[in-house]
């Protein structure tokens, strides 16, 4: 069977809060959606969101990609040869990761509605339910604290906590949220770089000693500053999570060559799909990091392939897998739904996606 067109669609949705990092502020999901359609009519769906601070990825720049390098090497293939396909995409262009992941990743949902199975069986797993935390969008100690006690009144058991905007309150930010929701509630910071490594430190040992319960700390320093994140890490008690720093293989492998941190953050747009993945995954395990499954702000696509990812791979901590859960509403009908702190799968082949209400541009 074959894999006669390759279709884009460039997605907007609002969000119902906007999600503010130290690193932007965004009211929207912008994203392109990858379709693959095979000789029976079958569509495979894929995503690569739009993340100019993280990845660099844009909408026009993904659907180049995806039209000019990676769609010659798709029409007129077995779509059923699920392995060959996936290592063509890897190899057609350098870089491009969330226009490679959006491939992948409707390649993999392809196969799976070929085989009449749910992604997660394709992958190898069978739990239909995935926890989550939820983020809380960085802003001052009041509002972080009302959005807090919010979400644990929603069911959510973990927060994570964005700081990084102003090292010299996140304190007090972090005294806040957990005086909102009491000791029973895990938080856990991303910094999204905003910290110089002293800056880190300081703000780290000053949680520590204030007995605060944090979990984690997420990405405290440039992505680009192995050398002050393994500084950090040897310095702090709590767990350090690389994100930002990690994308591919020879990210971790330098992470891990450096003890820069305790555990990495794993996320298809920036690795370039789930096969990508699942070697991150591996190779952490292999060597004693630990793990969650993140994502971009995705819609049903994305998340529900990182969802069923978590389901068949597992993780080491509850993964982050909330980025659905802002949309005020979606153009994509199907997929995975949100019931309190858990992600729920479809019972259905593939992603279960059914269908996207946009304006379709077809390619092949």
């Amino acid at each position: 069977m074959t894999i006669t067109a390759v279709r884009t669609h460039r997605l907007s949705a609002p969000l119902h809060t906007p999600f503010v990092t130290a690193l932007r502020r965004t009211t929207t999901t912008d994203t392109l959606i990858v379709e693959l359609v095979d000789d029976d009519g079958r569509s495979g769906f894929g995503e690569a969101p739009q993340v100019w601070q993280v990845t660099g990825a844009s909408l026009a720049g993904a659907e180049a990609c995806v039209r000019e390098m990676l769609t010659p090497g798709l029409i007129g293939r077995d779509a059923d040869d699920l392995g060959a396909r996936c290592a063509e995409v890897r190899r057609a262009v350098a870089g491009n990761e969330a226009a490679k992941a959006a491939v992948d990743t409707a390649l993999h949902d392809l196969a799976a509605r070929r085989l009449g199975v749910p992604l997660v069986r394709l992958l190898g797993g069978t739990a239909r339910r995935v926890p989550t935390d939820v983020t809380l969008a960085a802003g001052d100690a009041t509002d972080l604290a009302a959005a807090a006690r919010q979400r644990r009144g929603e069911g959510f058991s973990v927060l994570k906590l964005k700081v990084g905007t102003d090292a010299a309150g996140d304190l007090e930010r972090v005294r806040a949220v957990r005086a909102a929701v009491g000791p029973d509630v895990r938080i856990r910071l991303d910094a999204n770089q905003g910290w110089t490594p002293r800056e880190a430190v300081r703000v780290i040992r000053g949680i520590e000693d204030a007995g605060l319960g944090v979990e984690l700390v997420e990405q405290p320093v440039s992505r680009w500053d192995l050398d002050g994140l393994a500084w950090v890490s040897d310095r702090v008690g709590l767990p350090v999570l690389a994100d930002e720093s990690v994308f591919g293989v020879r990210d971790l492998v330098e992470v891990i060559r450096r003890r820069a941190a305790d555990m990495v953050n794993v996320k298809l747009a920036k690795c370039g799909g789930l096969h990508a993945a699942r070697t991150l995954l591996d190779l952490a395990a292999e060597h004693g990091i630990g793990t969650v499954v993140g994502s971009m702000m995705e819609s049903q696509v994305g998340l529900g392939a990182a969802a069923s990812l978590v389901a068949a791979h597992g993780t080491s901590a509850v993964s982050d897998l909330d980025a659905a859960w802002w949309l005020a509403w979606s153009p994509v009908r199907g997929g995975i739904r949100y019931d309190g702190a858990t992600v729920v799968l479809p019972d259905a082949p593939g992603l279960g996606i059914t269908a996207i209400e946009a304006k379709i541009q077809p390619d092949g």
